[in-house]
C-alpha cells in the first residue's frame, strides 16, 4: 500500500439540513466549493462536527460521496467512519475507497466498558480489510473511549496499516503522544484549532478545525511551515478569542460555529436536526463581535 502524506488544515464539514429536515445536498456542496476556494489542504468529513451521532447509516455515506464527488480529487478527503461493527466499518471504508478517499480514521464503537485489547482487536480486523491507510480518532474526551499511547503503538505494531492518528488534547498530551510514537504515526489535532501552533510545535503534521476559520487557519499554517513565525503567531492571536468562544463544548460549536460557517459561505438560513442547542441572542452578540472581521469564505 502506498504511503499517505498529510499536511495542512482539513476542515470537518458540517451536515447542512433544509427546512424540512433532511440533508440539504446543494448547501453541502457549497461548503465544500467554499472550503477548497478557502486555501483548506485537504477536506474531512463524518466526524462529531458533522453530527454522525444524528445521521443514519445512508446518511453518513451520502455525505461522504458528495464530499468525494465535489472535491473531485482536487485536494485529499478524510472519511470519518462512526459505524459501530466491524463489518458496517469495514463496508464504510470500502465504499470510501472506491470513492477516492485518500484516507479513513476510524472512530470506536460507543461501549465505554470495552477493553484496550478489545479496542485493538476491532480497530485491526476493520485495517486488515482496509484498501487505504487507517487512522484512529482517539478522542476520550468528546467520545468518552479511546486508547492509551501504548495501545495505540501496539495497534501499530500489529497492523501497520494503522498509521494516522487523530488525536484530540492539549498541545502538552500531543507533544507526549509524538514523542511516544517516534514517527509511527501522522499526528493531527482537532479542537478547532485552539492550540494550532503548539500543536505543530508538538509534532502534528496538521489539523482538523471546523469551516468558519478554514482560510485563516490554513493560512498560519501555510506561513508557520514557511518559516514566517512571527506572521503565523500574529494571524493566530486575532482569531483565538473567536476559536476559544466556538470550542466551549461540541454542542456549543455545532450551534454557533455551524451559522458562522453558513454565513461565511452565503447560505441563507441554517436548520438545525434536534435535539440541539438553541442560539441565544447574546450568544449570537458574542459571535458577531469576535467574527466582525471576517468576510465571505474563499473570496
Amino acid at each position: 500500500m502506498a504511503a499517505t502524506t498529510i499536511t495542512g488544515i482539513y476542515p470537518m464539514l458540517y451536515a447542512l439540513f433544509g427546512a424540512d429536515g433532511a440533508l440539504d445536498k446543494g448547501a453541502f456542496t457549497a461548503q465544500v466549493e467554499a472550503c477548497i476556494a478557502a486555501g483548506s489542504h485537504g477536506l474531512a468529513v463524518g466526524g462529531l462536527a458533522t453530527e454522525c451521532n444524528k445521521l443514519t447509516v445512508e446518511e453518513r455515506r451520502a455525505l461522504n460521496a458528495w464530499t468525494l464527488g465535489a472535491a473531485d480529487d482536487r485536494v485529499p478527503v478524510s472519511v470519518i467512519v462512526s459505524d459501530n461493527t466491524v463489518g458496517g466499518q469495514i463496508e464504510t471504508v470500502r465504499l470510501a475507497a472506491d470513492a477516492g478517499a485518500g484516507w479513513a480514521v476510524l472512530q470506536p464503537p460507543p461501549v465505554k466498558t470495552a477493553s484496550e485489547e478489545g479496542l485493538i482487536a476491532f480497530f485491526g480486523a476493520v485495517a486488515d480489510a482496509s484498501p487505504i491507510p487507517i487512522g484512529i480518532q482517539n478522542a476520550p474526551e468528546y467520545i468518552g473511549i479511546g486508547l492509551s499511547n501504548a495501545g495505540l503503538i501496539e495497534l501499530n505494531r500489529r497492523h501497520p496499516n494503522v498509521s494516522i492518528l487523530k488525536a484530540e488534547g492539549p498541545a502538552l498530551y500531543m507533544g507526549r503522544l509524538a514523542e511516544d510514537a517516534d514517527g509511527t504515526f501522522q499526528i493531527l489535532n482537532g479542537r478547532n484549532g485552539i492550540e494550532l501552533i503548539d500543536s505543530l510545535r508538538a509534532g502534528c503534521v496538521g489539523l482538523i478545525p471546523g469551516v468558519e476559520t478554514c482560510d485563516i487557519q490554513s493560512r498560519i499554517f501555510n506561513d508557520y511551515r514557511a518559516g514566517r513565525t512571527d506572521q503565523a503567531e500574529a494571524t493566530f492571536k486575532d482569531i483565538l478569542p473567536l476559536l476559544h468562544y466556538l470550542m466551549s463544548t461540541i454542542d456549543h460549536l455545532m450551534c454557533y460555529g455551524k451559522r458562522l460557517a453558513a454565513r461565511r459561505i452565503g447560505l441563507d438560513a441554517v436548520h438545525d436536526r434536534g435535539p440541539a442547542q438553541a442560539p441565544h441572542p447574546f450568544g449570537m452578540a458574542v459571535l458577531d463581535h469576535w467574527s466582525r472581521n471576517l468576510g465571505p469564505l474563499g473570496s
